[in-house]
């Protein structure tokens, strides 16, 4: 009897020993604090970084390089070369000096050289406003890309907290489950010795170990889920996967005044709503720069150009050098009387684009008031059963601190003292989940409101 004893004392000595060496928790891991994580996230989130190489580009669109507010000047320049060898021949005339036949007249390796360089400058003056209204649009089109960035970072922002809070959840949890583990631990060596000493049955014994087995594999579970969800943490930091830290466990809610202030100013600052404001902008200037197609077209032009003919001698005229330098200015009108309707097509597709951003605009303004009014309720109940949670662990550890005293006085059984110890640790556990429940849904609330990038975590 003695030596089955002693097997079960070594079997769960082998147990606590493998827990501690293959799931151990490092104790030099840096804590990683709620700014730092931001601070990460905005530096190295791939997708926050493309969202900020897409503000650059439109930044570069709404210059004045790119307005068509500047002239245009260009350079041109080229040259020619021609040798030739001719024969000129007279066909039977006479040379009045000699009397004889007129001789043929050959030039060998006659060489022609031309030359020419200009400078051309064109402007335009007046194009039916269309680039005055694009130019406009361009720049709305940055402040759309901004907002596009900001529902970026915001959606980046809240699943960062989405992945942190429950790193800090399971760390927790497992703390709870150490603690589970330690006093089932105690259990067993507490009903070993009451074995040895005949104040209990062998079947008590094997209960306790029984809870210790499964305590270890929940512990050893928790801390293997909080590995995988470490490395989820590290994917949207962008950081190194195998990096270890501790997450902040102390989470602070913004008091009810400053959040009803924010509800009263969602209006203005929600993401989405000035989105659409934006759309409807730009799709009033389409409007304008489809309308510039019925104005006409006013340019300058100017040039400047030098021209060298170098012309070899012929069988009449002897070879010349000729520079030529010209000097020129106008001014040009294009008016495009009918274009086969294609401005005017362009504009009836224009207004109904606005109308569809207007319509659209109804819709938005609909669901965000919707989606306020959800969050809202959310948060407002995840608050109550946060605060219920953190009574009930409250009830429970009253509860399990009298189930240890009676079970240590033999008043209860092991198993009434274990389903106090399991209520404990679903108080614990459902506490810490409403906990960052109740936060997540605040996050969510404030990003509706617009002041998620506005606030301390």
């Amino acid at each position: 009897m003695k030596n089955i004893i002693m097997k079960y004392k070594y079997k769960s000595t082998a147990i606590v020993v493998l827990l501690l060496l293959v799931v151990s928790v490092s104790a030099t891991a840096q804590k990683l604090t709620k700014a730092e994580a931001i601070r990460l996230t905005l530096e190295n989130n791939f997708g926050i970084l493309v969202a900020t190489n897409n503000i650059e580009v439109s930044k570069n669109n709404k210059n004045i390089l790119n307005s068509g507010y500047l002239p245009t000047l260009s350079a041109a320049a080229g040259g020619t070369y021609q040798s030739a060898n001719s024969n000129t021949s007279f066909q039977g005339a006479i040379d009045p000096n000699t009397g004889a036949p007129r001789a043929d007249i050959e030039i060998d390796d006659a060489e022609t050289q031309r030359y020419n360089a200009s400078l051309n400058l064109n402007y335009t003056l007046f194009d039916g406003l269309g680039r005055f209204y694009n130019y406009k649009r361009l720049k709305e089109q940055y402040n759309l890309t901004e907002l596009q960035a900001r529902e970026t970072i915001e959606n980046t922002i809240v699943q960062l907290f989405t992945v942190y809070y429950e790193v800090a959840r399971l760390s927790e949890n497992i703390g709870i489950l150490e603690e589970t583990l330690r006093i089932s631990q105690e259990r067993v060596s507490r009903s070993n010795y009451q074995f040895d000493y005949g104040q209990n049955t062998k079947l008590n014994v094997l209960n306790a170990e029984v809870d210790v087995a499964n305590d270890s594999i929940n512990l050893l579970n928790a801390k293997q889920q909080l590995i995988n969800t470490k490395r989820d943490l590290n994917v949207i930091l962008a950081d190194d996967l195998e990096n270890e830290f501790e997450a902040d466990t102390v989470v602070k809610f913004i008091p009810k005044l400053l959040l009803d202030e924010y509800m009263d100013s969602s209006v203005e600052n929600n993401v989405t709503l000035l989105q659409n404001q934006s759309n409807i902008r730009i799709s009033e200037y389409d409007i304008r720069v489809s309308k510039s197609g019925y104005l006409p077209t006013i340019g300058l032009t100017g040039s400047y150009g030098w021209n060298e003919n170098r012309n070899p001698p012929s069988a009449f005229f002897p070879g010349n050098v000729a520079d030529t330098y010209t000097l020129s200015a106008g001014v040009n009108l294009t008016w495009n009387l009918f274009d086969g309707g294609g401005t005017a097509t362009r504009v009836k597709n224009a207004k109904i684009a606005l109308d569809n951003q207007e319509i659209a605009k109804n819709r938005i303004e609909q669901d965000v008031k919707r989606n306020m009014a959800n969050a809202l309720g959310n948060y407002k109940n995840r608050l109550s059963v946060y605060a219920i949670q953190r009574q009930n662990v409250l009830t429970n550890q009253n509860n399990f601190e009298r189930s240890k005293e009676r079970f240590k006085l033999g008043q209860i059984t092991s198993i009434e003292f274990r389903q106090a110890q399991i209520n404990l640790i679903l108080a614990e556990t459902n506490k810490n989940a409403a906990k960052y429940d109740a936060k997540i849904a605040e996050l969510q609330l404030l990003q509706l409101t617009g002041q998620l990038l506005n606030i301390e975590f």
